[in-house]
């Protein structure tokens, strides 16, 4: 593993130029009280900027003013909405590598993938731009004298909160399909990468979209979230987050009989038949497993492999991990940057020290490297047992946890066993085999013989406590409509 402990000298004079701000009605704007946030460079742990953070009048006015623009937008024709939406689309593949720069300073992932990240949510707004069109409804036989139709329309205002492991992906996902569905919304990014979602907003803005349909405000977790679900304009609310502040604010939004959009956390299982390929199960799984230091919801987080080929994933795996170049996300060589802050690296850490005293074999990794950022090096644990901590508690961090099999029955119910079902992965060069992963995984993301997540094309979303209701493809922009029956009798 190589490490690159000088940051670039750049990071602080490109981010000095970022907006930041809360967008309502179509303007930037400070606090009402003026209260901001602190922004850190979780490379250096440095100060880098402040964010306003809005207080009961600024939801307040956010919400009155998306009240105010969505009968427009929602009268507004599908192709003009469509057009406005290709034009943010224009926009954002422009300023790619900008808006990638300061999500790189501001979250830690690797320059490269960060740029790489604004170029796939312009193609996530591209496909919600296309869908616009497509909210048919149908009309239904009924009697000759009768018009018997279905019809589509936007659920009203939305109300969104989304998290901080990738600022353009998680903001983006609510934003296209809220607004290729026709709704307003009010938006609470995370408040520790604000430059991302500002400059998310500033696209919209400057494509034409009315002033209100956007709204992006920044504040306390509990504090916003709950002024944005109990406020009388909202009528949805889509929230991506962790499983325990999921419930609450399901429970919060179902006591006021309010839809949700619930796309919350996973323990992804990767199961690595005895038929399968032990190298290129090996190259497949690393490459999702640190993307994004593991900071992802879908991130294979449990694996469990054959005997029988086990040792040559391990040794695949361990190779791949010490590959890796571990440092500043600005630099070009950098291969696997920051976790955004101090509070993941002790968690990553205790999760860590727990399997190994359960047992567990540290073959890769295993430390904070460095004395100055959060960082983690790229960790690879073999022999863990089931009872340790982070074979039940997603680790959100560079961890690859391994343990063998002989049966697959065992290992798809254990597998199975814990609450959460959102991304699952198989590898095997049998179809039966497949078809049984494919039946059998109880999880609402699979992919056999690679670790792929979430794709715009196609719905996403988890089985049992790892959410409610689907994003991406049809299903999620239909996510944000309504359903109304008409029935007109013509005489």
């Amino acid at each position: 593993m190589t490490i690159i402990t000088e940051p670039t000298s750049r990071a602080a004079e490109a981010y000095a130029g970022a907006r930041l701000g809360l967008f309502i009605d179509g303007e930037w704007r400070e606090a009402a009280d003026g209260r901001t946030f602190d922004v850190f460079n979780p490379a250096t742990e440095e100060v880098i900027g402040h964010v306003p953070r809005a207080g009961a009048p600024d939801i307040d006015d956010a919400l009155a003013a998306a009240e105010r623009a969505f009968p427009l937008w929602r009268d507004t024709s599908a192709f003009e909405k469509s057009r406005i939406l290709l034009k943010t689309v224009e926009l954002l593949r422009e300023r790619a590598e900008a808006i990638g720069e300061l999500m790189a300073i501001e979250q830690g992932k690797p320059l490269k993938d960060a740029i790489n990240e604004v170029k796939r949510v312009s193609g996530t707004l591209e496909w919600c731009a296309q869908e616009t069109r497509r909210l048919y409804g149908r009309i239904i036989p009924t009697d000759v004298d009768t018009d018997l139709t279905v019809r589509y329309e936007p659920v009203g205002v939305v109300g969104a909160i989304v998290p901080w492991n990738f600022p353009a992906g998680s903001p983006m996902r609510k934003m296209s399909a809220a607004i290729a569905a026709g709704c307003a919304l009010v938006i609470k990014a995370s408040e520790e990468v604000p430059a991302t979602a500002c400059a998310l907003a500033q696209a919209f803005h400057d494509a034409g979209l009315p002033k209100g349909v956007l709204n992006l405000v920044f504040g306390r977790g509990a504090e916003t979230s709950e002024r944005l679900i109990d406020a009388p304009q909202t009528r949805l609310i889509a929230f991506t987050g962790s499983v325990p502040v999921g419930k609450i604010l399901n429970a919060r939004a179902g006591a006021l009989m309010k839809p949700t959009i619930m796309e919350l956390g996973g323990h992804a299982p990767v199961i690595i038949a005895a038929d399968a390929d032990p190298i290129q199960a090996a190259r497949r799984t690393s490459a999702a497993k640190w993307a994004n230091a593991g900071q992802v919801c879908t991130s294979p987080s449990r694996i469990f492999v054959h005997e029988s080929i086990a040792e040559e994933f391990i040794a695949e795996m361990v190779r791949l991990a010490e590959a890796h170049t571990v440092g500043d996300p600005l630099d070009p060589d950098t291969t696997l940057g920051s976790l955004i802050n101090a509070k993941r690296v002790a968690a990553t850490d205790h999760l860590v020290q727990d399997a190994v005293a359960h047992g567990a074999t540290v073959a890769a990794g295993g430390r904070k490297v460095g004395d100055r950022g959060h960082f983690y090096a790229p960790t690879v644990l073999t022999n863990v047992p089931l009872d340790a901590e982070v074979m039940s508690e997603e680790p959100f961090g560079p961890i690859a946890p391994i343990t063998t099999f002989t049966d697959l029955d065992e290992a798809m119910r254990i597998a199975n066993s814990l609450p959460f079902g959102l991304a699952a992965y198989g590898f095997t060069e049998s179809a039966s085999t497949a078809n049984v992963m494919a039946r059998g995984f109880e999880a609402g993301i699979l992919s056999i013989n690679h670790c792929g997540g979430s794709v715009t094309e196609a719905p996403s979303g988890g089985f049992k406590e790892s959410g409610i209701g689907r994003e991406s493809g049809p299903e999620g922009v239909q996510a944000y409509v309504v359903t109304k029956r008409v029935s007109h009798k013509l005489r």
